[in-house]
């Protein structure tokens, strides 16, 4: 295999003004949205030259539903996980899981529940 197994995702929302101001408050980052035919996706920053997925807030209600139990449950690398979860409440959502040791080897993770309810967790090695 040339890759690693993800290539992209994408995190259901109800109402995208409002993940994306959620999302840009907790990582710090630009969401450029796009209406492609009446699918409005939210790509986060991508830099090709960079290891990791690229992906998108998706707001379509025909196909796509957030959820805070069911599906894939996406991780976040950070720096320091500690600084994101310090902005989720701030910014309209619930920290699920505070930041908690997963192995000295592997670092530790966090969980939280972001504007739309959708389960996202976050992952450093501080």
């Amino acid at each position: 295999m040339e890759r690693n197994m993800v290539g992209w995702f994408e995190i259901p929302v109800t109402d995208m003004d409002r993940a994306k101001n959620f999302y840009e408050a907790v990582f710090g980052v630009a969401i450029q949205v796009h209406d492609l035919g009446g699918t409005k996706m939210g790509w986060f920053p991508w830099d090709e030259t960079k290891t990791g997925a690229a992906g998108c807030l998706i707001q379509n209600t025909d196909w796509y539903t957030p959820s805070n139990t069911e599906g894939v449950l996406i991780y976040f690398a950070c720096s320091d996980l500690q600084q994101e979860l310090d902005r989720v409440e701030p910014s309209g959502g619930k920290i699920l899981k505070p930041k908690t040791q997963i192995s000295p080897d592997v670092g530790y993770m966090g969980l939280f529940l972001d504007s739309e309810g959708n389960r996202i967790a976050l992952h450093s090695r501080n």
